[in-house]
């Protein structure tokens, strides 16, 4: 059984079966990746871990019709119903959003300390960097690299074609290249 498939199969054990475990291990795994992604389309970090738990609430209301399919993933289904929260959030606070707070990716713990260091210092860039960009630009770039999702997800998620996403995508490094440029981080998309 595939990730996705094994993914799908637990919320539908939950559905089916009132599996509280298997809606939990959905949550530890998704939690803060979700979050993440959440924050870059919000900018706040608190607004992104409500809209998080929000997004859970409603798998665990079961209000979300999830049938698996194999054009569509599990964590983009997922991922969909919470840029849905995020927008409808959006549209409900109209405010400026705040500026991005200080944060880094975590590192294996094995990793050498200057390494993290380095690391995490271009992380920061990368990260301070990608929230300049046009917000479908940084999402797209976010899905993409940090999410590691293909075209094809990203189009469900951001509700776009496959096209447009790879438009989205192109312009989306050069702009991202260019608000490295003089900051010592060299990205090569």
């Amino acid at each position: 059984m595939a990730k996705s498939e094994e993914d799908g199969q637990l919320y539908i054990r939950y559905l089916k079966k009132g599996d509280k475990d298997a809606l939990k291990q959905l949550w530890l795994k998704y939690k803060e990746a979700l979050t993440m992604f959440l924050y870059g389309l919000v900018h706040s970090m608190d607004d992104a871990e409500e809209l998080m738990m929000d997004t859970f609430a409603i798998l665990s209301s079961r209000t979300a019709h999830y049938s698996p399919r194999k054009d569509a993933s599990f964590k983009t289904w997922l991922y969909a119903i919470g840029r849905n929260q995020a927008r409808m959030f959006q549209r409900k606070h109209r405010e400026v959003p705040s500026e991005m707070e200080e944060g880094t990716l975590e590192l294996p713990a094995s990793e050498d300390i200057a390494q993290r260091i380095l690391t995490s210092e271009r992380n920061t860039q990368l990260w301070k960097a990608l929230q300049t960009l046009h917000a479908d630009y940084a999402q797209v770039l976010y899905l993409s690299f940090f999410e590691d999702m293909n075209s094809e997800q990203i189009a469900r998620i951001m509700k776009k074609t496959v096209k447009q996403v790879y438009n989205l995508q192109t312009r989306a490094k050069a702009a991202l290249k260019e608000k490295l440029e003089g900051t010592g981080y060299s990205w090569e998309p």
